[in-house]
């Protein structure tokens, strides 16, 4: 199995790709975000709040949506990386299926809504289809296709339905439970409710 390579430096940053202010004004934004709000603060705001001038900050960024993208890449990593274990963790297809998508629910769950920093900054990138959030798709299907293939060779899954059509279908079952716009509305059935939603999927992939 591959592993899937962390996320590109976010759309929107300039500069080095390794710079110590950079990092200085995204732990800034994150504290602000926490304090005020995502949506309520304003470059200005993390400018004055860092002591930097706005054209300094624009220096790194290229927007105030780049900062919360930088954030919300570090967190979509977390959540990825928690479902990539689960996938190592299986022995068969079906059990790298159930374990990669409740290491991504429970993650996100935790990440999203302990923190409301986060999940401010992840509900705007679902909601704005933001780059950091299209990514965080796209590798979550990459994955998902390793395990259906694996399922395919060893028997386990039917070979008939296009393979992209089967990634589709089943995220589209699973996006209740990964996107967080859709996620807080189902805070109350986890973990019962994703178990049964991929009990479903399973069914419908055996041969």
């Amino acid at each position: 199995m591959s592993t899937i390579e962390p996320s590109p430096p976010s759309a929107g940053q300039r500069g080095p790709v390794e710079h110590g202010i950079r990092d200085q004004i995204v732990d800034a934004a994150e504290a602000h975000f926490s304090r005020y709000g995502y949506g309520k603060t304003t470059v200005a705001d993390l400018a004055k709040a860092i002591g930097f001038s706005k054209a300094y900050i624009y220096k790194f960024f290229d927007s105030k949506q780049a900062i919360g993208q930088a954030i919300c890449v570090q967190c979509l990593d977390k959540v990825l990386a928690a479902g990539e274990a689960g996938m190592a963790e299986g022995k068969t297809a079906a059990e790298k299926l159930r374990r990669f998508f409740s290491g991504i629910v429970a993650t996100s769950a935790e990440l999203f809504f302990e923190d409301k920093l986060l999940y401010d900054i992840a509900a705007h990138s679902a909601e704005e289809r933001w780059p950091s959030a299209m990514a965080y798709m796209e590798r979550a299907e990459a994955l998902l296709k390793e395990i259906i293939l694996l399922g395919r060779e060893t028997g386990e899954f039917e070979r008939k339905t296009p393979i992209d059509e089967i990634c589709e279908a089943i995220l589209l079952v699973m996006q209740s439970f990964m996107n967080p716009l859709m996620l807080k509305h189902n805070l109350d059935d986890l973990p019962e409710a994703p178990t049964k939603a991929v009990n479903l999927v399973l069914r419908s992939l055996a041969p």
